[in-house]
């Protein structure tokens, strides 16, 4: 990539994974005509669409990308023919056993090799406390067969650890259970499923305590089918929140963004900085906070990132550590060690790809140390090594944006896992590759 001159335009990014899946799900257990549009149509969501269709659910992909989904109801799930095929989605498999936990069905999940090295203990554990019976791979694995019970037993549940694939699908369990069943979470974790649930019509509600965040949910309920946009993703806004930031005389507005709080550390950092980031347009679809998001060039500054923003931008660390590249100062950020567990190692391969394009870097254990250049252009010239990371391709090419020399990467194919029209879209915004 080479230094764009100045990007402008108005772009659309791809729908939110999360919000995806989940939109499936419960327009299938919703009786009636749902319709979603923005899905995001990677690998993962459309293994979920294929185990919905198993279960009874019609779900059809108009030609104006438009699905439209007629529902079985809550109960109404369906004995699958086969075993459903989970691909390597990690969130379809954990929400669909707490789909079919509470159900009189009994299901196989299998998956990739990749998946089938993922424990599922987390959720096998309270789903046995409501009845249901599982036959796994040891260690918690795929293959794994799922026996659902009707009715099943609702449970007040703590999580032992902060995860919204373990509390959704002790929810979606709970939607077919009589009585109310309740998680408490210690630590607050991304709130889509409680959003949506209560979007279909389900009696839910969410009350702080000493214990941390209580969610009820009270069972044996009737969704009624939804119109859904599924708004675009923030991690992938995030690219264009930095490239717009950091090249002289760039204005980009990028529509339907999720703004979900659980969501959005990565924009409330970047104002931290400085950058300049107008929320237009704010509404509320779906039971999730949208906005068009207008981003122009503005010198940044560095912070010391607050370690609270963590949960909210983990993804986001990466494309962060470029807009430190261009600030004034040196922008510290710990309490991030869950990077070094990511695709790559997102802490070394950040400090080394930025540091052979002449940034100056320090790791920590939990974070890294960027000198930035005060909003001149870094010197470039090296070839990434990608490690078959998409964030890392992405956000180097961002960095490329004002770069004096080209930076080259070694292998861009990993951007199509989440952004397939990535290059497309800075092709429209004015930068050439």
């Amino acid at each position: 990539m080479r230094a764009a001159a100045a990007l402008r335009g108005t772009i659309a990014v791809p729908g939110d994974k999360s919000i995806s899946h989940r939109s499936l799900m419960l327009s299938a257990l919703a009786v009636g005509e749902s319709r979603v549009e923005g899905l995001l149509e990677g690998e993962d969501v459309l293994a979920t669409a294929a185990a919905m269709r198993a279960m009874g659910a019609d779900i059809v992909r108009q030609d104006d990308g438009v699905w439209v989904i007629h529902g079985v109801g809550v109960g109404g799930l369906l004995q699958p023919e086969t075993a459903l095929d989970m691909g390597n989605s990690g969130t379809s498999t954990r929400l669909l056993m707490g789909l079919v936990a509470s159900h009189p069905i009994t299901a196989t999940f299998i998956g990739d090799a990749s998946l089938s090295k993922r424990p599922m203990g987390r959720v096998i554990d309270p789903l046995s406390q409501m009845g249901a019976q599982f036959q796994d791979t040891p260690g918690g694995r795929l293959p794994m067969m799922v026996r659902g019970i009707n009715p099943a037993v609702p449970i007040r549940y703590t999580l032992p650890v902060a995860s919204a694939q373990v509390k959704s699908a002790i929810l979606l369990a709970g939607l077919n259970t009589p009585g109310e069943t309740t998680v408490i979470e210690p630590v607050a974790t991304r709130d889509h499923s409680e959003r949506m649930l209560a979007g279909f019509g389900a009696d839910l509600t969410v009350t702080p305590s000493p214990e941390g965040r209580v969610i009820t949910i009270r069972g044996e309920a009737e969704l009624k089918p939804q119109n859904i946009v599924v708004p675009g993703d923030p991690s992938s806004a995030a690219f264009w929140l930095v490239a717009a930031s950091i090249v002289p005389g760039a204005d980009v507005t990028v529509t339907n963004v999720g703004m979900n709080p659980t969501r959005t550390g990565i924009i409330a950092a970047l104002k931290m900085m400085g950058a300049d980031i107008t929320e237009l347009n704010a509404r509320i679809v779906g039971g999730e906070p949208v906005a068009d998001l207008r981003i122009r060039h503005a010198p940044l500054s560095a912070i010391e990132v607050p370690p609270e923003l963590t949960p909210s931008m983990i993804d986001e660390y990466p494309v962060l550590f470029v807009a430190a590249a261009y600030a004034k100062g040196t922008t510290i950020a710990r309490g991030a060690e869950e990077l070094r567990v990511k695709e790559s190692d997102r802490i070394t391969a950040m400090a080394e790809a930025l540091g052979a394009c002449g940034v100056v870097c320090k790791e920590f254990e939990d974070g890294m140390a960027v000198t930035g250049t005060g909003g001149e252009s870094i010197p470039g010239g090296a070839t990434i090594a990608t490690l078959l990371d998409h964030r890392i391709a992405m956000s180097m090419t961002i960095a490329a944006l004002h770069a004096r020399e080209p930076i080259t990467l070694d292998d861009a194919a990993p951007v199509a896992t989440s952004y397939p029209i990535f290059f497309d879209t800075l092709e429209k915004l004015g930068a050439l590759a």
